[in-house]
This record gives C-alpha cells, sequence and structure tokens, in this order.
C-alpha cells in the first residue's frame, strides 16, 4: 500500500487517497465538531500492528490512529509530522531527524527517538516475520539482519539522546523521505507492547495511539467502531471531529441504502450504480495507484512454469469488457504499474514500458490463446488445465473473478472454479501458498515503480506465486544502485518488460473507486491514505 519527497522527476496521485482537508468558516468547524462522521470500508482490519499489517484497510486505519515522522499532503507532498527538522549528509547516506518534543502518546508516555529505534529493530527482527521488511533494504545492516546473519541491534538506527534519531544508509535511497511517512518506519511504545504480549494490536484495548485518534469498539473480528479524537495528540486543536464512526459494508446495494437514509456520509458504489449516478452532485471518483492482478502458484502447480500458459490466460481475457463489467470502478491494465503514478522527464513512466511484445501478452486475442494453450498442454503433458481461482467475497472483486472464469472457460475450455471468502481469510491462503490462482491487488506504497516491481524478485515476500526471473532481478537491483535518476527509470521498466512479456504475473484492471459523498463533508481528495485528521462536517 503507500508514499514520496517526489523525486524531481516524479509526480503521483495514490491509491485509495483520501485527505478530507479543512475548509469554510471557524464557526461552521466549530458547529460541527461534536457531530460524527460516517464512514465504511469494503473490508475488515486484519490488525493494527504497524510491524505486520500489509491490507489497505489495517494501513488506513493506522495512518488515523499513530504517526511518524513526516505526513503525506495533496500529491504526496511530505510534510512535517514528528520530524520538526531534517538533515541530510551530502552523500545521502546520513540523516539526522530532530524530533517534536510535545508529541505524547495517549497514556501520556512521551514520544522519543528510542521509540523508533524499538520499533524498526522490532519490525526488521526475523521473529517478527513482517513482511514489509524488505523496505529496509539500503538501510545499515538491514539485509544481512533479514537474512539473519546480524542482530536486529545492529540497524543503522539511533537516538541521540530523547529527541534526536540518526539513520545511516549503505547507499543513497532516492525515495527514503517518502518511505519514513510510510507506517511501517512509525515509532512502537516497548514498554506497552511488552505488557499486552501476544495480544498487542488484535483489538481496539490492546493498542496504544499517538496519532490524531484513538480506536474504540474494534474486537478483532467485529464490522464496526469508531475513532474518537485523541486528547494526548500534539496538534489536536487542528483535528475538528470528535468521532469517527466505521462500519464494514461488503455489498454496495447496502451501503448506498444506508446512505441514502442518512445512515451514512459515504457510500461505494458498484458498477450499476456508477453508471446511473455518475454526474450527480454528490458522485466523486478517486483515482488509485492500484493494479487488481492473477498470481499463479508456481510452487504448488509446476504447470504454472509455463510461459506459454500463463500468455494463453492473459490473452483470453478482454480486460476492456472487464473494465465495462466493472462500470467505472476500473481501468484495463495492461502494466503492472499503473498509468499516472509516476512520471519521467514529462513522460508516463509506463509509456517506457510498453513495447510490442508488451502489448502482444495484454491484448485480447482469442485464436493465438488459443494456439498457446494447446502448445502449452503439449509441453507440459497434461489433457486439460483446471483450477481454483481465489478472490475477495466484496461484490466487485465477486464479479472481477466470476469474469475471468467465463473468459477461460469460454475460450480456452480451462476448468476455473470461483472461490470468494473474507479478504483476511484471503490472505492468510495466499501468504501460506495454499492457493492455485490468486486475483489481489497491490497498492503502492509511495509513488515509484519500484514499489510494485520489488514484489515479483525472487525470493520476495510479496512474489505469492514464486515466479522468478534472474534478468529481472539484476535490473531492480541495478535501479536501486545507479545515482542516474534517468538510468534507474530506465532499469525498472525493462525489469517491468521482462514481468510483462512473461505474464509472471497478469495484470487485469487499475481499480478507480466511485463513491456518492455527502456535500456536508467538506474537504479534498488528496493524500496518501484516507486521513480524517483535517474533515469536518458542515
Amino acid at each position: 500500500m503507500r508514499s514520496k519527497k517526489l523525486l524531481a522527476s516524479s509526480t503521483v496521485i495514490l491509491a485509495s487517497a483520501a485527505t478530507l482537508a479543512a475548509c469554510g468558516s471557524n464557526s461552521s468547524q466549530s458547529s460541527a465538531k461534536k457531530q460524527p462522521l460516517t464512514w465504511m470500508n469494503t473490508a475488515e482490519i486484519a490488525t493494527l500492528d504497524a510491524s505486520k499489517a500489509t491490507d489497505q484497510a489495517s494501513v488506513e486505519q493506522i495512518n488515523n490512529v499513530e504517526e511518524g515522522l513526516y505526513l503525506l499532503g495533496k500529491n504526496a507532498k511530505v510534510q512535517n509530522a514528528l520530524a520538526t527538522s531534517t538533515k541530510n549528509s551530502a552523500d545521502s547516506k546520513t540523516w539526522t531527524f530532530t524530533l517534536r518534543k510535545n508529541a505524547k502518546w495517549s497514556n501520556g508516555d512521551p514520544v522519543t527517538a528510542q521509540d523508533f529505534v524499538y520499533s524498526w529493530r522490532r519490525t526488521i527482527d526475523p521473529k517478527t516475520a513482517s513482511e514489509y521488511a524488505y523496505l529496509f533494504s539500503g538501510i545499515k545492516n538491514a539485509d544481512a539482519i533479514v537474512a539473519g546473519k546480524k542482530k536486529p541491534a545492529t540497524l543503522g538506527i539511533k537516538a541521540d539522546g530523547k529527541y534526536k534519531l540518526t539513520v545511516t544508509l549503505e547507499k543513497r535511497i532516492p525515495y527514503f523521505k517518502l518511505l519514513m511517512a510510510f507506517p511501517l518506519f512509525f515509532p512502537q511504545n516497548q514498554k506497552f507492547i511488552e505488557k499486552m504480549g501476544s495480544k498487542y494490536a488484535t483489538a481496539s484495548k490492546y493498542m496504544i495511539y499517538n496519532g490524531p485518534y484513538k480506536q474504540v469498539g474494534w474486537t478483532g473480528s467485529n464490522l464496526s467502531w469508531k475513532l474518537v479524537k485523541n486528547g494526548k495528540y500534539w496538534d489536536k486543536k487542528n483535528v475538528k471531529l470528535d468521532t469517527v464512526k466505521f462500519s464494514v459494508q461488503k455489498t454496495p446495494a447496502t451501503d448506498y441504502n444506508l446512505y441514502q437514509s442518512g445512515k451514512l456520509d459515504a457510500a461505494f458504489l458498484d458498477a450499476q450504480a456508477t453508471k446511473s449516478l455518475k454526474g450527480k452532485t454528490d458522485y466523486t471518483q478517486r483515482k488509485m495507484s492500484t493494479t487488481q492482478y492473477l498470481a499463479y502458484n508456481l510452487k504448488k502447480h509446476p504447470e504454472f512454469k509455463n510461459k506459454n500458459l500463463r500468455l494463453a490466460i492473459s490473452m483470453a481475457i478482454n480486460r476492456k469488457e472487464l473494465a465495462s463489467t466493472l462500470g467505472g470502478a476500473a481501468n484495463p491494465a495492461t502494466t503492472f504499474d499503473p498509468e499516472g503514478m509516476t512520471t519521467v522527464n514529462g513522460k508516463d513512466y509506463t509509456d517506457t514500458v510498453k513495447n510490442a511484445a508488451t502489448e502482444k501478452a495484454a491484448t485480447y486475442n482469442v485464436k493465438e490463446a488459443k494456439k498457446l494453450y494447446k502448445q502449452a498442454l503439449k509441453e507440459t503433458g497434461k489433457k486439460k488445465i483446471s483450477f481454483t481461482l481465489l478472490g475477495d467475497d466484496d461484490d466487485t472483486a465477486k464479479k472481477a473473478s466470476e469474469f475471468v472464469q467465463s473468459q477461460l472457460e469460454d475460450n480456452l475450455g480451462i476448468d476455473v472454479q470461483v472461490q470468494s471468502i473474507p479478504k483476511k481469510t484471503r490472505m492468510n491462503k495466499m501468504m501460506s501458498g495454499n492457493f492455485d490462482v490468486v486475483s489481489t491487488r497491490w497498492n503502492a506504497d509511495f509513488a515509484d515503480p519500484i514499489s510494485f516491481l520489488d514484489l515479483q524478485t525472487t525470493g520476495a515476500s510479496y512474489n505469492y506465486g514464486k515466479w522468478s526471473n534472474k534478468t529481472y532481478d539484476k535490473y531492480v537491483a541495478a535501479s536501486k544502485t545507479t545515482g542516474s535518476t534517468s538510468t534507474r527509470f530506465k532499469e525498472l521498466a525493462k525489469a517491468e518488460q521482462i514481468l510483462l512479456e512473461e505474464q509472471g504475473v497478469t495484470p487485469l484492471y487499475h481499480p478507480v473507486e466511485a463513491w456518492m459523498v455527502k456535500p456536508s463533508v467538506k474537504g479534498v481528495i488528496a493524500g496518501a491514505n484516507y486521513s480524517f485528521k483535517y474533515a469536518y462536517l458542515k
């Protein structure tokens, strides 16, 4: 999921980005302060542990109840949060952060530099099993710690007193400042975590907060909870709402009915509602830096190692028709990175990726797909391919899975069984390798192609299907060591071309969220995740 100091050559519109910025008169804000905002999620929370959160719903909650060195404003602009000033060495390998002295945890403890040291060491410790540990790569000794060759205490981070933090890198990380706004790098309170033990972050009452809100009422499995204003927050005077009420709504027809009856201030729309409501006063779209894609389990099903089989599946899917089926909630995906996320020298990065081979791999062509499928059967010694397609149980995800099922059955004769389950359960099955093919999505952690391309490197924790290509790995690695921005993006483009030409994963669509939002919700759509710090109701 995720963030950026936008590189001089990069601009971004980030995934599910919704900062409701304050506007209007002080009197209207004051009178609305006690009025709760009623919001919704389409999926349940998995965890509030910043070291372990991987799903969008969890990360969005963490962004509202915790805070790091920076926060992201409109168009992912980095703003100071816990850091009041930053110094960067000439070689960009030493970063020194001065922390504000008035930041506190919700129990009254001060937020200190040691909280960052503890948090980072806890996250990168192999015992924590953080799937995001790879994002520490480039920080001194991080790779060796992840590999079990060095102790977490050797990580390149230290506290110089209570309010000065120094981070040492092994190499320049072009997107480092943006990483610091991502929850993985937020501070954690050691005393509280050790007191909670295994219960930590599994429910609202087992959490401690340093952000604009505290969460109450989440038991770990229920579908409703609240965010309440954190009285210990350093910037509480600018937090306009006292309460944000959340509920999980998986059926768009239901949430729209709740919206119409005044029980929700915003409602997520399905394909049919998007078509009929587009143009209405309350209608709004949120362009996301997100890709929905198919991942093939090469370890469990060796037949998916066959490139022709993966290409046949890709060419048998009409992405334009799929996007149409999903209404205004999708754009066809021909690249792994979303279009419009990153600009290189005035040109969209994805335009540098596309070539004849990548375009062919993503073009609907039943005749060619059948030819490749026949060849794949011969090469794998199979008479027929069959598999279960794992996906989420929300309305949009089910529609997409059923569409893929129909296309592959009608065009290739592949027997596809769809298994639609709650997102948390799907993630657990996916992470344990218990799937045939999974329809999953990735939201950019920060607006840079590496946020997507790192996922498919050999051995990466998010490489669920275990696709591997040494040349791909080489290009991704090279992009992290060059000092030239232009050269770096060329290396990334070469890597993505390999991924697409082989269909190591099969991009399906880039989601575009369509919502109805009441005019009384004042603000603009911007930022890196849903953030209600500056939200208010008129």
